[in-house]
């Protein structure tokens, strides 16, 4: 029969697994980032307005330290969006978000984007951009 102490001295079932960021990890830290980099917001201040270092923010955005309910909350705070807006339902298994936002064109598109002021034109520009996507040339 085992005791407490021997069940806590048990090796996990998964031993690496906290090592590596799960997708959901990945996706939210790129979530944090695309905000934060559309707002003109750096990493240090991103940090200071948490109270935390910008290496943590880096390990966030990574994905490589998961990001507690109570954080994400304050960060959702800082950048100004919804909590939700870190979770999409539609997120495509196959990482294919991941895959986009790693372009190098995708922080510039999403700036120029998020700074058009109209909300008619933003909807063109949309409009525009999934018209060329569909005629896949």
């Amino acid at each position: 029969m085992s005791t407490p102490t021997d069940r806590a001295r048990a090796p996990s079932a998964r031993p690496n697994a906290a090592k590596s960021p799960s997708a959901a990890d990945r996706r939210i830290g790129q979530r944090v980032r695309l905000r934060r980099t559309a707002m003109g917001l750096s990493q240090e201040k991103l940090a200071q307005a948490l109270g935390i270092t910008f290496q943590q923010v880096q390990k966030y955005e990574r994905g490589t330290n998961r990001i507690g309910a109570s954080r994400l909350q304050e960060i959702a705070r800082v950048l100004s969006v919804p909590v939700a807006s870190f979770y999409d339902a539609d997120d495509q298994a196959d990482g294919s978000l991941t895959i986009v936002l790693d372009t190098p064109q995708s922080l510039p598109l999403l700036q120029a984007f998020t700074a058009i002021a109209r909300s008619d034109l933003r909807r063109q520009v949309l409009a525009l951009v999934r018209a060329i996507a569909e005629a896949k040339m």
